[in-house]
């Protein structure tokens, strides 16, 4: 069964070009030298990306592998202008990433509901001969043709908007975390497995208060040079607010795996370094009051830590305070206004761009659809668009 969860998508999009401008002679019963009244061509439509918190997922583009603006219309006798070509919104989740599919290059980010960034311009409709009369050319029999259309293959790239990201390896209890906080329920089972999607939970505070906790699939050493499904989901946690690392208690080395942890997380984007950590010893149902004190020595003093068991109830008001705190420290707020308004995106590296096309199976070429209703502009002179006073 296909998920519904759709985070990746390539599509092709294309404005529409401008109309020509009319080449007419004003023609009226006693009017034996009317002069030229032909009017200005219609702009092409263009293309424009829009936020609508109604959206989670890209599903709804899955399907719609081309979008087309309208063509400007052509202008006519009378000075009649053309009509302007139809825009084209795409409606997209907040979060949305948009880059160049040939190249990589980061293009827009669409980060807040009713943002909208124009994504391709539609084609200058050209001149009727009416602009072109002067006093030694009273009869110019030439016009401007419209600007041609624009056409881009873009890759649409979902970083989900969540206050908390839960970071670890595979089967760490990330899920179960998530299913005891929150009224999500991610896949859970006692044999060994990955979640295979990202969720989302609100999780309940006190006084009616809430945040938003965002489980990705686990993550590997060497996630971050693109292996596993490490990759594609890193950049869910791109927008976190807070990083909360979970290690089972379990492990031989709880500080050298978290330790891993952030160093691909690092490796992957620097700048995630940057947020808030908390560090979650989960499944510690499992270890004793000596055990856990033992334990906290060897972690790190700066971070704070929290040792839960979801399974066993454990732990789970301590981590929820932890988290409300950090969330609402002042350093917290500083860093979230100055890393607002700039949110540094890199270019896709092309090494691992044709990989995550292929395992979101949109490696296929995308043709563009031929433009059966361009006409034959030869008769036309050429003209550069300069701005006429």
């Amino acid at each position: 069964m296909e998920s519904n969860f759709v985070d990746y998508v390539k599509i092709c999009c294309r404005s529409g070009k401008g109309g020509r401008g009319s080449m007419h002679m004003h023609r009226a019963k006693y009017v034996p030298n009317g002069g030229p009244d032909g009017g200005d061509g219609g702009r092409g439509g263009h293309i424009y990306l829009r936020g609508n918190h109604n959206y989670w997922t890209l599903l709804h583009l899955r399907y719609e592998r081309h979008v087309f603006a309208g063509h400007g219309g052509n202008g006519g006798k009378s000075r009649s202008t053309g009509a302007d070509g139809a825009d084209r919104y795409i409606d997209v989740p907040c979060g949305t990433v948009v880059y160049d599919a040939e190249t990589g290059e980061y293009l827009c980010d669409v980060a807040e509901d009713g943002q909208v960034v124009m994504l391709l311009k539609g084609g200058r409709g050209g001149l009727g001969n009416w602009n072109f009369r002067t006093a030694t050319n009273q009869a110019p029999r030439y016009a401007q043709p419209g600007e041609p259309m624009q056409e881009r293959t873009v890759i649409l790239e979902l970083k989900l908007l969540a206050d908390v990201g839960l970071v670890g390896f595979p089967n760490a209890g990330k899920s179960t975390l998530l299913s005891s906080l929150s009224s999500a329920r991610p896949k859970i089972a006692n044999y060994p497995f990955t979640t295979m999607e990202p969720s989302l939970g609100i999780v309940a505070y006190r006084d009616n208060q809430s945040f938003v906790m965002a489980d990705i699939p686990g993550i590997i050493e060497g996630a971050s040079e693109g292996k596993g499904l490490g990759l594609r989901f890193l950049r869910h946690i791109e927008r976190n607010s807070l990083l909360l690392f979970m290690v089972p208690g379990d492990t031989d080395d709880i500080r050298k795996e978290y330790e891993i942890l952030l160093n691909e997380v690092g490796t992957f984007n620097p700048d995630m370094l940057d947020k808030q950590r908390v560090l979650a010893i989960t499944k510690s149902d499992l270890l004793d009051d000596e055990l856990i004190e033992m334990l906290s020595h060897d972690l790190p003093n700066d971070l704070p830590h929290v040792f839960i068991s979801a399974v066993a109830n454990k732990g789970l008001t301590e981590l929820k305070d932890i988290l409300w705190q950090a969330l609402n420290s002042e350093s917290n707020k500083i860093q979230s206004i100055t890393h607002e308004e700039k949110i540094v995106h890199r270019n896709k590296d092309l090494s691992f761009l044709q990989d995550e096309l292929a395992a979101m199976g949109e490696d296929e070429e995308i043709e563009f659809v031929e433009d059966d209703d361009i006409e034959d502009v030869d008769e036309l002179e050429d003209f550069e668009y300069e701005d006429i006073e």
